[in-house]
């Protein structure tokens, strides 16, 4: 594609990819708002109702790559369309889902559905925007997700409060049903089709540039989420009154908007070159919290200035992943796809879990090191990388 300039026709379809990421994010993440609701309905505890959470982070990590290598060869559209219209049955499930089995079960399969239609959506849009505007084209993919948290999850937990939680399943299946419509009107006919082996596939993961490549978001959302993990705890350590926080972490959100607009402009050129230095100053931004929650006003403006980071590097990970992956293995951009939310899962789950230990052995706010000391590794990587980067572009 020879044009640099985004039609009628490419924003219809940003647009659309931008729904379905939506739709996918409120379905994954409103779970956290209801699981009370659903102990509660189920006569279960919440340590058990939380393990929906776990299965489902675990099943996208695992199944994501898996499934991504072996459906490789199929045609995207008519695949992407197969999984909305799964991921719409299985949401209705949820509505009339009467035992903690059942569910979990229809957690799982939805979390298989979920890893691979975003894997797609991220391929769909690298592949037919023009290159000088993949960047804009993947933030706005990316902010779906954002989009998710800050508008459909509390809409899903205000139905579940008014109603029950199998009404909030009732709006993701609805919302599931708009990106069915849109999709089938907007995706194109024409989209790449690469036959290639598992082989062939897993191949990719033997690349050491890769697996680099890998740890980069892993690190980086590992530095917020050591974080992020305990904000509420940092919050009422602060002097937050109850009734403000969750005016706090819905402002946390809006602000994340402006992050992922400015990751698409990091993208727009030596993505990963400008990425060294954004994560220096993620942990400049994470390592002043040990100081700046001892006042209120200054904690609460660090604590924004964190949202701003948490996201700047989705969009240049993402497309350099699978950039990587068309010099080193071309017949596996789709697994190349599948990586980034990957790692973004692996680093939550790392983050949250060092963060944890941390917390539990004294004071709270030594997270606030702990992130800093993430994100400087994650710029380390970054700077590695780049420098091969260079030295690869001299060699050629």
């Amino acid at each position: 594609m020879h044009s640099t300039e985004l039609s009628k026709q490419h924003w219809l379809l940003i647009l659309t990819l931008s729904l379905l990421t939506f739709v996918l994010g409120t379905s994954e993440f409103v779970i956290v708002g209801i699981l009370t609701d659903i102990s509660s309905s189920l006569n279960m505890t919440n340590v058990k109702t939380g393990t929906l959470v776990s299965a489902f982070a675990i099943t996208f990590a695992i199944a994501t790559p898996l499934v991504m290598s072996v459906t490789s060869h199929l045609p995207k559209r008519k695949w992407m369309l197969f999984l909305i219209a799964s991921f719409i049955i299985l949401n209705a499930l949820c509505v009339i889902s009467t035992s903690y089995i059942m569910l979990l079960t229809l957690r799982i399969m939805t979390a298989i559905v979920t890893g691979v239609l975003i894997s797609l959506a991220m391929i769909v849009a690298s592949e037919i925007i023009p290159i000088k505007k993949r960047g804009l084209a993947i933030s706005f993919v990316f902010g779906g997700f954002t989009l998710a948290n800050v508008v459909g999850v509390p809409i899903g937990i205000v139905i579940a409060e008014e109603y029950s939680w199998n009404a909030t399943f009732m709006l993701t299946t609805f919302l599931g049903g708009l990106a069915f419509l849109a999709s089938f009107f907007v995706l194109p006919h024409r989209l790449s089709q690469v036959r290639s082996s598992i082989r062939d596939q897993f191949s990719l993961l033997t690349k050491p540039r890769i697996l680099m490549a890998f740890f980069i978001p892993a690190l980086g959302f590992g530095a917020t989420y050591a974080v992020f993990t305990y904000l509420v705890p940092i919050l009422k350590e602060m002097g937050a009154p109850n009734k403000s926080i969750s005016i706090i972490l819905f402002s946390y959100g809006f602000i994340s908007i402006f992050s992922n607009i400015l990751a698409g402009k990091i993208a727009s050129q030596n993505a990963i070159g400008r990425l060294r230095f954004v994560f220096l100053v993620q942990a400049v931004v994470l390592t002043s919290l040990f100081w700046t929650t001892n006042q209120f006003v200054l904690g609460l403006i660090n604590i924004g200035l964190m949202s701003l980071m948490a996201i700047l590097l989705t969009t240049s990970t993402q497309l350099y992943l699978i950039d990587l992956a068309g010099i080193y293995q071309p017949k596996a951009t789709g697994l190349a796809a599948s990586l980034m939310p990957v790692a973004s899962n692996v680093g939550i789950a790392f983050g949250s879990a060092l963060g944890g230990i941390v917390y539990h052995q004294g004071n709270l706010m030594n997270v606030a090191w702990v992130g800093g000391i993430i994100a400087v590794c994650a710029s380390l990587l970054t700077f590695f990388s780049h420098q091969l980067d260079q030295k690869q572009n001299t060699s050629e």
